[in-house]
């Protein structure tokens, strides 16, 4: 309840600036459009459609990232978090209270990406259904990153950081391509980040290989456990006045 509470004022607080939701949403869609034109002047099957949706769609959990931080920063900064550190809400109270209104977020990016997908030739079936439930999974991770930067950082800082993580989670992701085009130390360190296993989870569930999810998914459930357990602790610590 307090948590739930709390993230009715960090809803208001999202939608106070539309713009940079509606490029959140609108950017993704885009890409996907482009790389779609692409692939039809392609020898080989790299952007077929039923490949990029999943991995556009966890690519558009990055400006989760960027909003969970930028907010969490900003209200840290601006001392409204030392304010109401006198509430009877506990650190994992906060955090959630962070993350709950980003979800309705992720779930307008996946029916936004979808619906540009349908139209673009991607068939709407009972795998594509399945898919939304496990890309909201999937966008915990990113919510949760965001509020671990957030925690550390002010949102001036996260803004900068952001640009890092972009391009880090995308191109470590195989959105774009597949990790063993490059194959070495490139292959083993995507195999290593959880990003690579969003998108291999989305797109098995798409492609209809159930019993290939598990393992990928269960991998990202494991990063974001661990996120959101360091962001809590370091929130706790904040609120203690520690550094």
């Amino acid at each position: 309840m307090k948590a739930s509470v709390f993230a009715t004022r960090n809803h208001k607080e999202i939608v106070r600036d539309p713009v940079t939701l509606i490029f959140g949403m609108g950017l993704p869609m885009l890409l996907m459009w482009l790389f779609s034109v692409m692939q039809k002047n392609m020898p080989f099957a790299l952007y077929e459609i039923s490949n990029l949706t999943p991995g556009v769609i966890v690519f558009s959990f990055s400006f989760l990232t960027l909003f969970s931080g930028m907010l969490l920063g900003k209200d840290k900064s601006s001392s409204f978090l030392m304010r109401i550190f006198a509430s009877p809400m506990l650190a994992r109270d906060y955090i959630w209270g962070y993350a709950l209104p980003l979800l309705p977020i992720a779930l307008l990016q996946i029916i936004f990406c979808l619906l540009t997908a349908v139209f673009l030739g991607l068939s709407f079936n009972l795998s594509a259904l399945l898919m939304i439930g496990v890309l909201i999974v999937i966008s915990l991770l990113y919510i949760g990153f965001g509020l671990l930067l957030g925690t550390i950082f002010t949102d001036k800082q996260v803004g900068g950081i952001f640009a890092i993580f972009v391009n880090i989670s995308t191109w470590f992701s195989g959105t774009w391509f597949e990790p063993d085009m490059i194959g070495g130390a490139f292959q083993s360190i995507t195999q290593f980040l959880p990003f690579v296993h969003a998108v291999h989870a989305a797109r098995s569930v798409l492609s209809g290989a159930y019993s290939d999810v598990f393992v990928p998914l269960s991998i990202v459930l494991g990063y974001t456990v661990f996120i959101f357990m360091i962001a809590t602790l370091l929130f706790q610590r904040k609120m203690r006045g520690q550094s």
